[in-house]
């Protein structure tokens, strides 16, 4: 039997971020346990806060014997993430580079809105631009398609964003998939936790099938469709982290924990799991607000949540609509009084720059805070991602280049954004939220620089009148609110490898800067 190629994966670094030691990668980490259960020896490379990534990446490209690499990216990764490709591509020309993750899908998901629509523009072009720095681009899900990527003759695009496609994962095949390899990455770097517990992420179903306007994967069905895992198969995982690591704290990477129709089981086996090993768990996740009940919060509480999350996104019933939000504000309400009725803390994400935004939308937006008075808060401005409708749907506009135009149709009320390369440019993500916004849209009402102003306003506002604290050291506070995009940790050692026998490839992290 020939013997299989080293593959190395590679985290980018998250440089726009105030703390990147707090969730790791689980996509990647899954794809790793898969090459790994079909005997491929893998090494992850963590760049997550290194600095110096770019000579941590020429000292292991000089030592390893890979010569195939896979990046996983976000969107706000891809000026980090073209470096990294450059930098392989300048230490090993002959070198394999396969590019996967949310952007990469996000973006051919419009580019084929666009071909349908016989036109080319910015997500043709930036496509096109992936495809001269990647030799392959996988879309979708990667657990499968990795291997398509590894073929001799492999395909410039390997597609698993379709559900006709035999890489798409199931609910069959993702049950039946190896839990992350979190083994690749020093977990004990990590400094995550829930009500003092030590905690980590985990992922229990794929997919979010609503269509709020601003989030990443509305017409993409790796993103869209919902794919879960029986109860006991996420008790099982649960179960393995607390038996293998010591967590007693999870934070459910879920989009929205109560789409699941057996998310009161779970919560059942979970609080079962709990008396079995004789323990307590923390936890905390997602929920969407209009199918949020007494009957989940109690089976929550009882599991050991404490902390519940969700994107109500704005005060304004006139923005609620806009956005195709699905939930009113009086819905909102009651899901922050069902939670607190229950002993749930909990975090309300909120976002601006929507279309029709104005001083008066956005005023609502704070009155409704101080009126339910959330344990805890952000607010975010809008960026608009390929694979967004925001996005997708824009059309540019007739007499001034480089802007772009989205108009919900059953208002008339529009969004513009300024055209952004996504190859280079990340200050339009969340970054220090004390001065630090940029935004890169902007409405009828209110300009750019005004919305940045009314952001930081209401954001003073709303803390100092309810008391919550601005904590910039906080782990959690710049990865919740993603727009269908996903966070990441960092480990303090840079690579961890398996089934690689070249002792050089290990890199102490002490020799690189962090940020």
């Amino acid at each position: 039997m020939p013997k299989l190629p080293i593959v190395s994966l590679i985290i980018p670094p998250s440089i726009f971020l105030l703390d990147e030691r707090v969730f790791m990668n689980l996509g990647i980490l899954k794809v790793a346990a898969v090459l790994e259960k079909a005997g491929y020896p893998v090494e992850v490379l963590d760049f997550s806060g290194i600095e110096n990534y770019e000579e941590a990446l020429r000292d292991h490209c000089r030592t390893t014997e890979s010569r195939i690499f896979g990046v996983t990216s976000t969107t706000p990764q891809m000026p980090a993430a073209m470096k990294i490709a450059h930098a392989i591509r300048r230490e090993l020309p002959m070198a394999r580079l396969v590019l996967g993750g949310p952007h990469a899908t996000l973006v051919h998901t419009a580019f084929i809105r666009e071909q349908k629509e016989n036109r080319e523009a910015r997500a043709t072009r930036t496509l096109r631009s992936l495809e001269e720095a990647f030799d392959v681009l996988v879309i979708g899900d990667g657990e499968e398609a990795i291997f398509e990527a590894l073929r001799n003759d492999p395909p410039k695009i390997v597609d698993a964003n379709s559900k006709q496609s035999s890489l798409f994962l199931t609910n069959q095949k993702l049950e039946e998939l190896p839990f992350p390899a979190r083994h690749l990455i020093d977990i004990d770097s990590y400094h995550y936790q829930i009500e003092g517990h030590r905690a980590i992420s985990i992922i229990a179903q794929l997919g979010c099938p609503f269509a709020c306007g601003f989030c990443g994967g509305r017409m993409s069905p790796s993103l869209r469709v919902i794919r879960t895992r029986s109860s006991d198969n996420i008790i099982e995982e649960l179960r393995m982290l607390h038996e293998t690591y010591g967590f007693t704290g999870f934070m459910f990477y879920d989009d929205e924990l109560n789409v699941n129709k057996n998310m009161v089981e779970l919560m059942n086996g979970i609080s079962k799991l709990q008396k079995d090993l004789g323990t307590e768990f923390r936890l905390r996740g997602f929920v969407k607000s209009e199918l949020f009940n007494d009957e989940q919060a109690e089976a929550m509480y009882r599991a050991g949540f404490r902390w519940l999350l969700t994107g109500f996104e704005s005060g304004s019933p006139q923005i609620l609509t806009n956005i195709n939000k699905k939930a009113t504000r009086d819905e909102n309400t009651r899901a922050v009084s069902i939670a607190k009725r229950h002993g749930l803390k909990v975090k309300a994400l909120m976002s601006i720059g929507h279309p029709g935004e104005s001083e008066k939308t956005v005023l609502e937006t704070r009155d409704w805070l101080l009126e339910v008075k959330p344990d805890d808060f952000d607010v975010t401005i809008i960026t608009t991602y390929p694979g967004t409708p925001y996005y997708d749907e824009a059309l540019p506009h007739p007499t001034q280049k480089g802007i772009w135009i989205y108009t919900y149709q059953k208002s008339g009320d529009k969004l513009y954004s300024y055209e952004v390369d996504y190859n280079k440019v990340a200050d339009y993500y969340k970054g220090d939220p004390d001065g630090g916004y940029k935004a890169y849209v902007y409405t009828d009402h209110l300009n750019a620089e005004e919305l940045v102003k009314v952001r930081d306003f209401v954001e003073r506002d709303v803390r100092q009148k309810l008391g919550i604290p601005f904590n910039p050291g906080a782990p959690a506070i710049r990865y919740e609110h993603s727009m269908g995009q996903f966070g990441k940790g960092l480990p303090s050692n840079i690579l961890r490898t398996s089934g690689v026998k070249n002792e050089k490839s290990q890199i102490s992290v002490s020799k690189y800067a962090t940020g």
